[in-house]
């Protein structure tokens, strides 16, 4: 994150400098003003970025909330979340990955037989009472496209009319020993991708209940879970009305 606002600052520095008469204007600049004029984000800064297809402004808001997570940890170490946004992080799976260190170390596991598997919960990520999540920990950030999550029955169901995404209440991601949960048949597996495109994005394969149709149905509807997705955020924040879909 420090390298990726670094090359941003860096370079609107330069830009103010060239309209001032400073700095000559190259090409490299004529481009990156192109990009911002366009809603675009320059492919300079987006090497140095998380996967994402947003427009370039609501990348920026983006990143902001990204910070605004990353200052909370820094300015209180000690103070574990209530809930994490792990579509706002640059690696959500090294997060994952310490919930099966915390849990290999708990309970003397090797690491490589541990595995995750999650929960989807009623309850929203600005709710006060949410108890601690033992042997894991409470996250959000996931939309489903190509199907919906019903929040009351909690259960995957069909889409909406012209309702491209079903956003996904907390989820309890918690770690277990691979192959201690039993199989059962009203669960779908579902990917977890960063990014609409998806392509090489995928995270890890969450667990979705599927009680009223059978899995088969929302693999080959091609149901995956999205964790960046434009406007999930200012959509859905404290203090708004928030309508379940």
């Amino acid at each position: 994150m420090n390298v990726l606002i670094m090359v941003i600052v860096l370079d609107l520095i330069d830009i103010q400098l060239a309209f001032k008469g400073e700095l000559t204007m190259s090409e490299q600049m004529e481009t990156l003003m192109d990009n911002i004029s366009m809603n675009r984000v320059p492919a300079k800064w987006s090497k140095k970025a998380f996967p994402s297809q947003r427009g370039l402004g609501s990348w920026l808001t983006n990143i902001k909330q990204r910070l605004e997570q990353l200052i909370l940890w820094k300015d209180d170490p000690g103070r574990i979340p209530k809930v994490t946004f792990i579509n706002r992080l640059f690696n959500p799976q090294s997060f994952l990955t310490a919930i099966k260190q915390i849990f290999s170390r708990e309970y003397k596991v090797e690491l490589n037989k541990t595995a995750i598997v999650t929960e989807i919960q009623r309850k929203w990520y600005w709710e006060q009472d949410i108890p601690d999540c033992k042997d894991g920990a409470w996250i959000f950030g996931f939309q489903v496209e190509g199907a919906r999550w019903d929040v009351q029955n909690l259960t995957l169901d069909e889409s909406l009319p012209k309702i491209q995404f079903s956003v996904v209440p907390v989820v309890a991601a918690k770690a277990i020993v691979s192959g201690a949960a039993r199989e059962e048949k009203n669960i779908y597996q579902c990917p977890v991708y960063k990014t609409e495109d998806r392509m090489s994005t995928y995270v890890f394969t969450a667990q979705m209940k599927t009680a009223k149709h059978p899995p088969a149905k929302w693999i080959l509807a091609g149901v995956a879970l999205i964790m960046d997705i434009e406007g999930m955020s200012d959509q859905f924040a404290p203090g708004k009305e928030v309508q379940v879909i």
